[in-house]
C-alpha cells in the first residue's frame, strides 16, 4: 500500500495542484502554478525516504509552501467581498494542502498528532489532495459554469458547499467518532454525486471535442463508483458490517479518484479554458477588459459580460 500511495501523492503534489492552480486564477496564480513543482518536489522525495529527520525536513519546506497558499484563501473571500458558493469551495480547495502537509510533516517524524495512528496520518495526505483540494475545486468550476440555470442551478450551488463541507465534516470525524465521520461521508458523497451529474449532463455535451468529452465522463462515472466505496467503508467502521480495508480501499477508491476522477477532470477543464481566449479577437478581449470593474474581483479574467449559455469554456476561472 505505501508505494501506491506514495505515487498517489506524487501525483497530486506535482502535477494536480499546480494545474488546479491555474484553473483558479490564471492570472494572479500563474506564477505561483509554474513554481509550485519545484516548491512540491522536497515534499514528494520525503515520501520515498524512512521516516526521521531528513525526511522531516523535506516535508516540513513542503508545508511551508502549501501554507502559504492557504493564506491566499481569507484574501480572496475579503477581495470579492462574497461568499458566492464557487468562491467558499476554491476557498476550500487552496487550505486543503497544508493540512494534508501538516500530517506528513507529523507522518515523516513518527509523530502520532492527536493521538492518530501513523498509517491515518499517511492516508490524510491523499485524502486532502484530491478530496480536498481537486473535488472542491471541480465542485466549484461546475457551479461557476452551470450558474443560474434554470433546473440545474440549485443542484450546483448545494454541490459546491456540500463537498467542501463534507470535507470539513469527514476531518471533524476525526476527532469525534465513526458516525460523525460517516455523516461527512454521505455529505461528501451526495455533492460529489451532483457534480458527477452536473458534469455528465451540462458539462460533457459542450465539449469542444472528442477527447475533451471523454475526460468528462470517465471522471463523471468513476465518481458513482468510488464515492459509494467510500460509503461502505465508513458505514463499516461506523456499524461494523463487513467493509473494505485501508489497503484495499487506496487500491481501488484512492487510485479511481487519483487517476480517473482527480487527473481526467484537471485534464478536461484545462482542455475546457483553453477554447476561450483561443477564440477571443483582439476587439473582443479589450471590450472584455473594459466590461470588468475593478470593483469586482470576483469576476473572472477574460469573462465575457453575457456569457452564451450552456459554454462552460467562457473562462470558467475564479480569480482573485
Amino acid at each position: 500500500m505505501t508505494v501506491l500511495l506514495n505515487m498517489i501523492v506524487t501525483l497530486g503534489m506535482l502535477y494536480v495542484v499546480p494545474a488546479g492552480l491555474r484553473l483558479i486564477d490564471p492570472v494572479h496564480l500563474l506564477r505561483t502554478a509554474r513554481l509550485w513543482p519545484l516548491a512540491a518536489a522536497p515534499g514528494a522525495l520525503c515520501l520515498w525516504l524512512p521516516r526521521g529527520l531528513p525526511a522531516t525536513a523535506l516535508a516540513a519546506l513542503y508545508a511551508a509552501a502549501c501554507l502559504a497558499l492557504a493564506a491566499r484563501a481569507p484574501v480572496r473571500l475579503l477581495r470579492a467581498r462574497s461568499l458566492a458558493p464557487p468562491a467558499i469551495a476554491v476557498a476550500t480547495a487552496l487550505v486543503s494542502p497544508s493540512i494534508a502537509a501538516t500530517a506528513l510533516v507529523c507522518e515523516r517524524a513518527g509523530h502520532r498528532l492527536f493521538g492518530f495512528d501513523l498509517d491515518i496520518l499517511a492516508l490524510t495526505v491523499p485524502h486532502f489532495h484530491f478530496a480536498g483540494f481537486t473535488a472542491a475545486l471541480v465542485a466549484g468550476l461546475v457551479c461557476r459554469a452551470v450558474g443560474d440555470r434554470a433546473g440545474t442551478g440549485a443542484l450546483a450551488h448545494w454541490a459546491a458547499c456540500s463537498v467542501p463541507a463534507g470535507t470539513l465534516l469527514v476531518l471533524l470525524g476525526y476527532f469525534v467518532d465513526d458516525w460523525a465521520e460517516l455523516l461527512g461521508a454521505v455529505v461528501l458523497t451526495g455533492g460529489m454525486w451532483a457534480v458527477a451529474l452536473l458534469t455528465w449532463r451540462e458539462i460533457r455535451p459542450t465539449g469542444p471535442d472528442r477527447t475533451t468529452r471523454t475526460l468528462l465522463a470517465t471522471s463523471a462515472a468513476v465518481l458513482v463508483a468510488t464515492m459509494l466505496l467510500a460509503l461502505w467503508w465508513a458505514a463499516g467502521e461506523a456499524t461494523g458490517i463487513p467493509h473494505p480495508t485501508l489497503t484495499w480501499m487506496a487500491a481501488t477508491h484512492g487510485l479511481g479518484n487519483a487517476l480517473g476522477f482527480a487527473l481526467c477532470s484537471v485534464l478536461a477543464w484545462r482542455r475546457l479554458t483553453a477554447e476561450a481566449p483561443a477564440a477571443e479577437t483582439p476587439a473582443v478581449a479589450a471590450r472584455t477588459a473594459e466590461a470588468r470593474p475593478a470593483d469586482r474581483p470576483d469576476r473572472l479574467p477574460g469573462e465575457r459580460p453575457a456569457p452564451a449559455p450552456r459554454t462552460p469554456s467562457d473562462r470558467v476561472e475564479i480569480s482573485s
